[in-house]
């Protein structure tokens, strides 16, 4: 068990993917999660889980069923949307930086006070390897996450040394907003074999590494950018 003291967390994006596969581990571990959904309404009959309507890009939104102190806040809405770079609008860069980044900010800046009042209170974004690698028609998604992780560098800086702020960059991953790339056996044997592991990234594969950098063990754990991506980012 990695921690048994029991926490608040916040998961902005828990109905699916790897949102809703982390929040069920800290639940099996005893914590207490809100998460929040966007468009898949979803249900929990149990105790240490409640769910909240959410839109992020919304001017209006209130987190007033949030706890006074609250542990950690994981932001997990994302898109991804591979094209061209010549047929990819303004706007389109412009919605993905509203989701993925303006976002984020504005839930890190609604928790802020809860977060201070933790004994070891704990921010995590997500990015993506191809913001490191440089991978055609991946220009909508690595400029919103090469924020993400400017952000996540600089936000660690101002709030040390109480509040740690890490990011985990995963590669393909089979959640469902990877389904397009995944939808085929095919499909799914090319991606994996591009990864030196020769596999895709499952939920857990993420959701353990955020688990990780919410508890006590990584407590000397700062400013980082965890890929957690089969080897595909470091090995050839």
């Amino acid at each position: 068990r990695i921690s048994r003291k029991m926490a608040n967390y916040l998961i902005i994006g828990a109905s699916s993917g790897i949102g809703k596969q982390l929040s069920e581990q800290l639940i099996d571990e005893g914590h207490h999660v809100y998460g929040t959904y966007f468009q898949n309404e979803i249900d929990s009959d149990h105790p240490n889980l409640k769910l909240y309507p959410l839109n992020v890009l919304d001017q209006n939104y209130a987190l007033a069923f949030l706890p006074e102190i609250l542990d950690g806040l994981i932001y997990c809405p994302g898109s991804i949307n591979l094209r061209p770079f010549e047929r990819i609008k303004s706007e389109d860069f412009i919605n993905d930086f509203q989701l993925q980044v303006v976002g984020a900010i504005k839930m890190i800046q609604g928790v802020m006070s809860k977060l201070k009042l933790s004994e070891n209170p704990s921010v995590i974004l997500f990015s993506t390897t191809a913001v490191q690698m440089g991978l055609s028609f991946h220009t909508q998604v690595a400029a919103s996450k090469g924020a993400i992780e400017g952000l996540t560098k600089a936000l660690a800086a101002e709030y040390a040394p109480k509040i740690r702020v890490n990011c985990i960059a995963p590669s393909l991953t089979d959640t469902p907003l990877a389904h397009s790339l995944l939808n085929t056996d095919q499909k799914r044997e090319a991606n994996a074999q591009r990864h030196p592991l020769k596999r895709i990234g499952a939920a857990e594969d993420i959701s353990n590494m955020a688990e990780f950098l919410l508890s006590s063990k990584s407590t000397w754990i700062t400013g980082q950018i965890m890929h957690v991506d089969g080897g595909f980012s470091t090995i050839k």
